[in-house]
């Protein structure tokens, strides 16, 4: 037996120096957190070419999400957004309704669009910001196909009013070919471009 560990007057300090080491010396415990997407603060557009003249912009107005993210280790855990199909907007009535229908969007059968989160990959990091891919499946017209998406972490910090939770600003960017999800119209005869620009500005609190 090692009579100096033994000794009653001595274990205080050694509890205490063990303690001191486990939190100074080891490695940094993961502490995955719950973030949600703040729905004021959400923004998710899109870009597609029309006719070779100009690209069409729009947005979908109605999105939700959250994820499960660990700020020390850089590790995503899980993540879920759902966007509403028929919340597309282009500032066009009759253009919109269209995308909305079986040519485009069919938001009737397929109401939800759907991304899960399989993974993230930090890349790089230049004056606090911090790069990476974020990967998962999106379901589009039912079917569900890999998708990676370039992202940054614009800022972590508490909010500085408000609801003053702590908060991650990101910014995320993808392109897809839409015929891949089986949305082909106006593909063959040039009318309308296959590959679509994603956009995604979001604010997310901390559970």
């Amino acid at each position: 037996m090692n009579t100096v560990a033994a000794h009653p007057a001595l274990r205080p300090l050694l509890a205490a120096g063990v303690l001191l080491l486990a939190s100074a010396g080891g490695p940094a415990w993961a502490e995955p957190r719950t973030y949600t997407i703040d729905p004021d603060h959400f923004s998710i557009g899109f870009q597609v070419d029309h006719l070779g003249y100009a690209d069409v912009i729009g947005m979908f107005l109605k999105g939700e999400g959250s994820f499960v993210y660990d700020e020390k280790t850089r590790t995503l855990t899980s993540g879920r957004v759902v966007v509403a199909a028929e919340s597309v907007f282009s500032n066009h009535k009759a253009r919109d309704r269209h995308v909305r229908d079986s040519d485009f969007l069919d938001a009737g059968r397929y109401p939800e669009i759907v991304f899960e989160a399989t993974g993230f990959e930090a890349v790089m990091e230049n004056d606090g910001r911090l790069d990476g891919r974020l990967s998962g499946k999106l379901t589009l017209l039912g079917q569900t196909h890999p998708v990676t998406l370039e992202v940054s972490l614009n800022k972590a910090a508490t909010y500085p009013f408000g609801h003053r939770k702590h908060t991650l600003g990101i910014s995320a960017r993808t392109t897809l070919q839409r015929s891949q999800w089986g949305m082909t119209y106006g593909v063959d005869r040039g009318m309308v471009g296959d590959e679509v620009l994603l956009s995604f500005e979001l604010e997310a609190t901390r559970d």
